[in-house]
């Protein structure tokens, strides 16, 4: 039976600062980023500022930190712009080594001083940040333009800036044995259930791992069901679909060093759904979202049901239709099953081609190369008009899902249902869609089932799934 280890007791700052360096050199030993600043206030007590270059504000610490010191003894709030100043509120005492290393590791400047056993934090980040864009992936028409970006502190600005109130509650805990990530847990009290967040925080403290380099690293530890191919958190760039999220009564979790945040719980319909969905015309986002129900099901069972028809049952084809499928296979080596698995591996490595490509050539090439294998492959007889353009659907279909985590299920499941299909007909066809719906039916989402509110059917929240709720009122 495995037991936790007790954690180590935190080793305490002395009043000899040379004690205190010692072992402050020792942790950051090889460390060549890491500045130890010696040197001796006015009044001759000797002192040590350690900081990390490229993380500290190194300008800043001299002017407001080192130059006070050296000549008057004391720490003052310099005059002039806000943005510059280090106000007292801000400064952090630092009691133990342990809190030493991590605050010279998040960019600020540790000050020890000879004869206090404590000693003070000025928070002096300068970390490289970029300015909040409009996500590449997640573009809308008409919507806000300003995205995530890697600072966790601009992001938890971008989401105040929407939701101006105090019941916005933000608690930050750090993730990763190495890389010491910040992770906060966002939500809107009194509209969140209890129980839900304290479900989140305690698979949170659970969470063992050494290093969380991006939001994946954080949802895969903390979802119902890791084998499940289906998404079960929303991985999003925009601060209006968190915000929005947050009102649903759902829950937020930003990363430090990645503009991806996730959000949970979550069901299917909520992946089909965009944000621009309640920003345009109700009634064409109504037939909108309604058409990407229909592609939704067409991206997984299209090819699989041609598949199933052509193979074994001929007779649900009218005849005018039969006769072109036969004449465009009457010289096909293969038997449909094949030539469909032949053309959506091409179409899938086009596709990862036309991602991993340089942006400016990625779209060229890939519609290019899709066009002259396509021709290619039908004049060489390998395969036929009709696959490609069940194939080319297909694919359109999946390219209408908001959510790219939602079609990388279809994707992947879309092989199996063709395997199916090409050996057991539409009954195979039938037997893996009932497959996947008993797996969507256990499915949860921090224990929320994945299919409501249809099953189990929660009327009032169907409203929002087969049409557009209007914006809320008291």
């Amino acid at each position: 039976m495995n037991t936790v280890a007790e954690a180590e007791p935190e080793i305490r700052l002395t009043r000899r600062l040379a004690e205190n360096e010692q072992v402050l050199r020792g942790i950051f030993a090889g460390c060549e980023d890491i500045v130890f600043h010696s040197f001796q206030t006015v009044h001759l007590t000797s002192a040590l500022c350690v900081y990390c270059t490229g993380l500290c504000d190194t300008e800043r610490l001299e002017q407001q930190v080192l130059a006070p010191l050296e000549q008057t003894g004391l720490v003052v709030e310099p005059a002039g712009e806000g943005a510059a100043q280090v106000p007292v509120a801000s400064m952090n005492q630092i009691v133990s080594v342990e809190q030493a290393t991590a605050a010279i590791l998040d960019g600020e400047a540790v000050l020890l001083l000879d004869g206090q056993a404590a000693g003070t934090g000025y928070p002096l980040y300068k970390v490289p940040t970029r300015t909040p864009e409009e996500p590449a992936a997640e573009s809308t028409v008409r919507g806000a333009r300003d995205g995530f970006t890697e600072s966790l502190a601009s992001n938890q600005a971008l989401l105040r800036m929407r939701l101006k109130t105090p019941v916005l509650k933000l608690h930050t805990r750090t993730i990763g044995e190495y890389s010491n990530t910040k992770v906060t847990l966002v939500y809107m009290e009194g509209i969140i259930q209890p129980e839900l967040v304290t479900e989140v925080s305690q698979r949170l403290n659970r969470l063992k791992i050494e290093e969380v380099l991006e939001s994946q690293y954080i949802e895969q530890g903390i979802i119902d069901q890791p084998s499940s191919p289906f998404p079960q958190m929303i991985a999003t760039e925009r601060p209006d679909v968190v915000a929005s999220n947050l009102l649903e009564g759902r829950f937020a979790l930003l990363i430090d060093g990645t503009p991806f945040s996730l959000i949970a719980p979550v069901n299917m319909f909520s992946m089909l759904q965009s944000p621009e969905d309640y920003y345009e015309n109700i009634y064409m986002s109504i037939f909108v979202r309604w058409l990407r129900y229909i592609f939704y099901a067409l991206s997984l069972l299209l090819p699989s049901a041609y598949v199933a028809i052509t193979t074994f049952h001929q007779e649900m084809i009218p005849t005018v239709l039969l006769l072109s499928i036969a004449r465009a296979r009457e010289e096909i080596p293969f038997p449909a099953l094949v030539e469909a698995l032949i053309m959506e591996i091409a179409f899938e490595a086009l596709r990862e081609a036309g991602v991993r490509l340089p942006k400016q050539i990625g779209s060229a090439v890939s519609i290019v190369g899709a066009l002259i294998i396509g021709q290619a492959a039908t004049t060489a007889g390998i395969v036929s008009a009709p696959m490609i353009i069940i194939v080319a659907i297909t694919g359109i279909a999946s390219f209408m899902v908001p959510r790219y985590a939602a079609s990388i299920a279809t994707r992947l499941l879309r092989f199996p249902m063709m395997i199916l299909a090409g050996t057991l007909g539409l009954i195979g066809v039938m037997l893996g869609i009932i497959l996947v719906v008993i797996h969507l039916s256990s499915l949860r989402s921090f224990g929320r089932p994945y299919l409501s509110p249809a099953a189990p059917t929660f009327s009032r929240g169907l409203k929002d799934v087969l049409w557009i709720s209007q914006p809320r009122s008291k």
